[in-house]
C-alpha cells in the first residue's frame, strides 16, 4: 500500500482548477504539487515553517481535486446506506483526516521525479487517465486516475497504483473492521487514527 500512499499525496497536493477535460485536471494537479514541494518562495516570505506550509498547501488543493464524499461512499459501501446524515457527515470527515495524514509525508519524497501521461479514457460523466511516475531508482509506478464529471467539474474518485485501486484497499480494510466488530468500532479506530 505504500505506493498507493505515495500515489494519492502526489495527486493530492496538486490544485484542481476546473479544465476542460480529465487529462488536464490530472496533470495541472501533478504539475502544481510538484512546484508546491520544490517551492521555497512562499516559505520564505511567512514566518510558518517551510513544512507546514505545504502540508497546508496540499491540503487545501485535494479538497479541491478528490472528491472525498464520493470516495468515502464507495468506501463504506454497503454501509452507508445505513448511516444517518450525521453519521456520514463524521465518516466523511474522519475519512478526508486519515487520508491527509497518513499520505502527506509520503508525497514529499516525489519531488523530482518524472511523470508522463499516456492515455486518456472518457465515458460520459468517467473517465480514467493513465499515467506513470519515473523514479531515480529505475523504476516505474503506474497511475489511473478515475474522475468522475459533477456540477461541471472533473473530481478524482480513487487512484489505482500498479493495478490497485485505492478505494477498494480502503473498502477491505473497513469492512473487515466492521464484521469483526462494528461500525461504531470502525468510526472509535478512525478516531483514535486521526488523533
Amino acid at each position: 500500500m505504500g505506493k498507493a500512499l505515495a500515489a494519492w499525496l502526489l495527486v493530492a497536493a496538486a490544485m484542481a482548477a476546473p479544465a476542460t477535460n480529465p487529462r488536464a485536471v490530472v496533470q495541472g494537479a501533478v504539475t502544481r504539487v510538484v512546484s508546491v514541494l520544490q517551492d521555497d518562495f512562499v516559505a520564505a516570505h511567512l514566518d510558518r515553517p517551510r513544512t507546514e506550509m505545504r502540508r497546508a498547501e496540499i491540503r487545501r488543493v485535494a479538497r479541491e481535486l478528490f472528491d472525498f464524499d464520493e470516495m468515502a461512499r464507495r468506501t463504506l459501501t454497503r454501509h452507508w446506506n445505513g448511516r444517518t446524515p450525521e453519521e456520514r457527515a463524521e465518516f466523511v470527515q474522519l475519512f478526508t483526516d486519515l487520508l491527509e495524514r497518513a499520505y502527506i509525508a509520503r508525497v514529499e519524497p516525489f519531488a523530482g521525479e518524472r511523470i508522463i501521461y499516456t492515455g486518456e479514457a472518457v465515458d460520459g460523466p468517467y473517465a480514467t487517465v493513465r499515467s506513470r511516475i519515473l523514479t531515480r531508482r529505475p523504476t516505474e509506478i503506474a497511475m489511473d486516475y478515475r474522475l468522475m464529471l459533477r456540477d461541471g467539474r472533473w473530481r478524482a474518485y480513487d487512484v489505482l497504483v500498479d493495478g490497485v485501486s485505492f478505494v477498494a484497499t480502503f473498502r477491505t480494510e473497513f469492512e473487515r473492521i466492521i464484521q469483526q466488530s462494528s461500525y461504531a468500532g470502525l468510526i472509535d479506530k478512525l478516531r483514535k487514527r486521526t488523533t
